[in-house]
């Protein structure tokens, strides 16, 4: 008996350490992810797990789901897909701008010209 009691007490520290090191801090951070899922709104700037970055358009609490608004076209995610939150106060209640495409203009492709043609010379 009086060689297994430290070998119990070993024991036992190990897995008093093990929870304090590993399974509380996981809780803390899934509380901590179920706070924020919780707290989303309409208007919010986020980015999923696949790193897009999108607006929330709309929550479905019963599903689970929620619509991004990615530049004018709507997706549906689960609500886990959403990987982190940007407030919209902190945004500055701004949406993700939309930008045209960008055309060359006709006064760069004809000054662009003439220097080809030097080259080749």
């Amino acid at each position: 008996m009086n060689g297994s009691l430290p070998t119990i007490i070993m024991f036992v520290a190990l897995i008093g350490l093990m929870y304090f090191m590993m399974i509380r801090p996981q809780k803390k951070q899934q509380q901590k992810r179920q706070e924020m899922l919780g707290n989303l709104k309409k208007g919010d700037a986020v980015i999923t797990i696949g790193r897009l970055h999108g607006v929330v358009d709309s929550i479905n609490n019963a599903d689970h789901t929620v619509t991004l608004d990615c530049d004018g076209i709507f997706l549906t995610f689960e609500q886990s897909a959403i990987a982190s939150v940007i407030p919209a106060a902190s945004n500055g209640g701004t949406t993700i701008e939309k930008k045209s495409p960008v055309t060359p203009k006709e006064s760069e492709e004809e000054d662009s010209a003439p220097e080809d043609e030097e080259k080749k010379s």
